[in-house]
């Protein structure tokens, strides 16, 4: 199947259009693979951060990682651009992407999402305070990243398989 999407020039996995044209990831008018995908050595970073630090990731598992992350994002995006297309916004924000999750049946992601969102932009509202004020340094970077956790979103996930006792970050 996945050798169907990426061989097919005519799949509607790759009939994205862009406007405006002049685009150098854009080739007649469609969205080059690589531009469609999350960058494979991010993936990997993400991966590699919830398994012990001997595990080695297969290529082949990467890149069906790199697949599916990127087809729910793609999936989320579009429902919430849908969502502001019908409200006349051309800004998609970060509750049209809790609203879309919720909508799509991923009730388990809205409520750690819409925290991390509140405290992101609490944070973001002081920075642009220590800003205004001229007073902002390093030391507040670190600590609005011990805030928000070592990488940009940190879900717990509950695993299932095990009567629901073990929390991973997602």
């Amino acid at each position: 199947m996945v050798d169907n999407i990426r061989g097919s020039p005519d799949s509607d996995v790759n009939k994205y259009k862009f406007a405006g044209g002049g685009d150098n990831s854009v080739d007649d008018g469609y969205i080059k693979e690589q531009d469609r995908l999350l960058p494979i050595a991010n993936v990997g970073r993400i991966m590699k951060q919830i398994l012990p630090s001997n595990a080695k990731i297969s290529k082949e598992a990467k890149e069906t990682m790199q697949e599916c992350v990127s087809e729910f994002i793609s999936f989320v995006t579009g429902e919430a651009s849908d969502k502001c297309h019908k409200e006349k916004r051309k800004t998609v924000n970060g509750d049209d992407i809790c609203w879309a999750l919720g909508a799509l049946g991923f009730d388990d992601y809205v409520e750690p999402l819409k925290r991390y969102l509140h405290t992101y932009r609490e944070l973001e509202g002081e920075k642009a305070n220590q800003t205004k004020a001229g007073n902002i340094d390093d030391k507040d970077d670190q600590s609005r990243q011990q805030a928000l956790g070592s990488s940009p979103l940190k879900f717990s996930m509950i695993d299932k398989s095990n009567g629901g006792s073990i929390s991973r970050p997602f």
